[in-house]
């Protein structure tokens, strides 16, 4: 083999062995979040309601607290899961809740609207794995 080859292929028999990096602060695989009061379904009248959020086998804590198993929570309005690679947008649709609430009171227009809860790290990035709630639809009158 020439030296080069060999190089080669001792480098890809290191990256081989390499550990993997997960992509985010690391999360227990039995964290889990979830949406504890409107209920699904739930039909509110008016649109300010409050939203109370829990969360199992992880703390809650504000933004830029680097500890393991904790984050924030943030709200995500008639919008799917972002990308679980990059910060947690904060727009309309994205409410962060970076003081460590676990509830807030939020205001929507009258319809039907999803709410779904997604934890953050210290960094507004979500979890590895992700800790999320299950999407709950609910309707403003």
């Amino acid at each position: 083999m020439t030296r080069g080859i060999k190089l080669a292929a001792l480098a890809a028999a290191i990256l081989s062995t390499a550990p993997a990096f997960a992509a985010g602060t690391p999360s227990p695989a039995n964290a889990e979040a979830y949406i504890i009061w409107p209920p699904d379904g739930a039909v509110v009248a008016g649109g300010k309601l409050w939203v109370r959020m829990g969360l199992r086998n992880m703390g809650v804590c504000p933004k830029g607290v680097e500890k393991p198993n904790v984050g924030h929570h943030h709200l995500l309005i008639d919008t799917p899961l972002p990308p679980m690679d990059a910060e947690i947008p904060s727009d309309r649709n994205h409410l962060h809740f970076g003081a460590g609430e676990t509830e807030a009171r939020i205001e929507l227009p009258p319809g039907k609207h999803t709410l779904q809860m997604l934890l953050g790290d210290h960094k507004h990035v979500p979890h590895d794995p992700p800790v999320y709630s299950k999407q709950i639809s609910i309707t403003v009158r």
